[in-house]
């Protein structure tokens, strides 16, 4: 079979990179909030960087296992535990058959991914198992995990290569005070000098009405020329739309697919996962950068999980782990 949730958490539901072709017909994306750890937690445990996961925000999930598979958790540190024993973060790890994984509350960050070898046995919504929470379509049901739902995996393996070579390089970190760039634009000539020195300059708060939805901010108001209203056209996701109070909103994965509000900038793709990880109270920056240096910065971040598949997928001769002042070290040789 694959997992029965035992304790949901506070919001459990499953994810891969998003729904699209649909906003044309109002259908928001959806998909994972931090699409970075999200791939690299499926990565880890050999599965393609869209395949759907478990999205656990603030407080995770308690699961039983009554199928043995290869698991990995990524994002926010939850502090993993595999029958009473901490599991590490960013790596895999085999989970027996009759085993509970337990998560907590998240130390830093918000949101936690937990992949699944051979993915989760859900069924395509519009070529996704991504849930929009905000309409009630895909994923499981169209809603959040309750306690006794139970998933089947679709190919669960214990016997992945360099099971031992499975982790993150450098364990993931977040922080309530991020800065992230920006491409101006489209309605920039809405704004005045003076509110696009404002938006560049100021620091503005995470708002407790951030959700899926959008990033909601609080700050020092953002100077139009007029008013914040235009005939409704399309939003992507990272837009920065700034309405009448001049506030920010940052468009996060269910956004809608059109609005009538002024868009000042585009958060760009790399940096969309610190929004997500930035939690409520945090501080949130904007730094103008051209949209060469953003298309250069996503493909290094192809370039990145590329690499990261051929290393776990290598053919190693012999493999080595030693301790150096209390840090664990490993070493593989490949001739």
């Amino acid at each position: 079979m694959g997992i029965e949730v035992i304790n949901p958490g506070l919001l459990t539901s499953v994810q891969d990179e998003g729904r699209f072709g649909k906003q044309k017909i109002g259908m928001s994306p959806a998909g994972a909030m931090d699409t970075y750890s999200m791939s690299m937690a499926n990565l880890l445990v050999d599965n393609p960087t869209d395949t759907g996961v478990l999205e656990c925000t603030f407080m995770g999930p308690t699961l039983y296992f009554d199928e043995a598979n290869t698991v990995a958790v990524t994002g926010a540190d939850m502090s993993p535990v595999l029958n009473g024993s901490p599991v590490p973060m960013g790596q895999a790890f085999v989970v027996p058959a009759g085993s509970t994984l337990k998560l907590a509350n998240a130390k830093t960050g918000c949101r936690s991914y937990v992949a699944f070898h051979g993915g989760l046995d859900i069924p395509l919504t519009d070529g996704s198992q991504s849930t929009c929470l905000r309409i009630g379509v895909g994923g499981f049901k169209g809603r959040k995990l309750m306690k006794g739902d139970r998933i089947g995996f679709s190919g669960p393996s214990v016997t992945l290569s360099n099971l031992v070579l499975r982790r993150l390089n450098t364990p993931q970190t977040f922080s309530k005070d991020v800065t992230v760039r920006v491409i101006l634009g489209p309605q920039e000539d809405r704004f005045t000098k003076t509110g696009i020195e404002t938006f560049l300059s100021e620091a503005y708060k995470v708002s407790t009405q951030a959700d899926r939805m959008a990033s909601r901010l609080e700050g020092p108001v953002i100077e139009h020329v007029t008013d914040a209203n235009l005939i409704s056209d399309g939003i992507p996701l990272g837009a920065v739309q700034i309405p009448g109070s001049g506030q920010p909103m940052i468009m996060m994965s269910e956004h809608q697919g059109s609005g009538g509000y002024t868009k000042i900038a585009n958060v760009i793709s790399v940096d969309i996962p610190l929004i997500a990880q930035c939690p409520t109270g945090g501080t949130v920056r904007f730094r103008a950068v051209s949209v060469e240096e953003a298309q250069d910065l996503y493909i290094g971040r192809l370039k990145e999980y590329e690499e990261t598949k051929i290393y776990f997928n290598r053919i190693y001769r012999a493999i080595y782990s030693m301790k150096i002042d209390g840090t664990e070290y490993m070493a593989a040789l490949e001739f």
